[in-house]
């Protein structure tokens, strides 16, 4: 990782800041962005990507040459549904798709989704209305026709599956320049927003702990996000690594009687 350039979204805190450290550890040069200001690192910038004015002044703020991009910045359930699209999502691709001309060839992408992505397939019609969001629609709109404005986390979970199958769509989109984009699931993780996790989904989150060893830590996530940005993980394109103590797996086993 010695010498490459990556930029980390959600760098103040939770995962983000872990990938921070992690990356540094490895010699790498990370730029961190987060809407609060990023301690302890020489290069960081201030954008809140539910605005898309100032994802753009990022975009035109950052060095070109960039080797990789960890989009870790995300939105609880608790959050409203129009911020958590924009933050989740919407906000993440802009910034990404205005990034590729910045990005070295052979850069790396890497996406935080989540174990509440799972169930994507089930929901592909409004995954796809999703998806066609654009920074400058209407997306209160769409969160109001969608039934997203109440308290079940609908929201998040609609966020993570989007984010899940746009990582799927794009495994070779820029295959003629090496730049790769995969993305990471954790299920629960001891973070600041763990307890907006609980408030919102409450039993189910509280069951996946249970039937977990334990929640995981934001120092079981980096690493897996520092190899998916290395040149050692090249040859995964549009992959989704659950990492997430097997919590899917189980599901899994469940679903089919295993």
């Amino acid at each position: 990782m010695t010498r490459r350039t990556i930029v980390v979204t959600g760098a103040a805190s939770g995962i983000g800041a872990d990938i921070c450290k992690a990356l540094t550890r490895e010699g790498a040069r990370v730029i961190a962005v987060d809407r609060n200001p990023v301690a302890g690192l020489e290069e960081s910038l201030q954008a809140d990507l539910t605005r898309p004015d100032e994802v753009a002044a990022l975009i035109k703020a950052l060095p070109e040459g960039l080797d990789g991009l960890a989009n870790s910045a995300g939105l609880p359930p608790t959050a409203a549904a129009e911020a958590v699209l924009r933050v989740n999502l919407i906000g993440l691709k802009q910034l990404t798709l205005g990034l590729i001309p910045k990005l070295a060839d052979g850069a790396s992408i890497v996406n935080l989704a989540s174990l509440a992505g799972v169930g994507w397939p089930d929901h592909l019609p409004q995954v796809r209305r999703t998806l066609a969001l654009q920074p400058e629609d209407d997306v209160a709109g769409f969160c109001a026709a969608e039934g997203l404005n109440r308290p079940d986390g609908r929201s998040y979970f609609l966020s993570k599956e989007a984010l899940i199958v746009w990582t799927l769509q794009n495994r070779w989109t820029w295959r003629s320049r090496n730049i790769t984009m995969t993305c990471v699931s954790p299920g629960p993780v001891e973070t600041p927003i763990l307890k907006d996790f609980v408030a919102t989904l409450g039993a189910r989150v509280e069951e996946d702990m249970r039937v977990m060893d334990r929640p995981g830590r934001p120092e079981d996530i980096a690493p897996v996000v520092c190899f998916l940005l290395s040149e050692a993980a090249k040859w995964l394109r549009g992959t989704n690594i659950e990492a997430d103590g097997g919590m899917n797996r189980h599901i899994l086993s469940q679903q089919h009687g295993l």
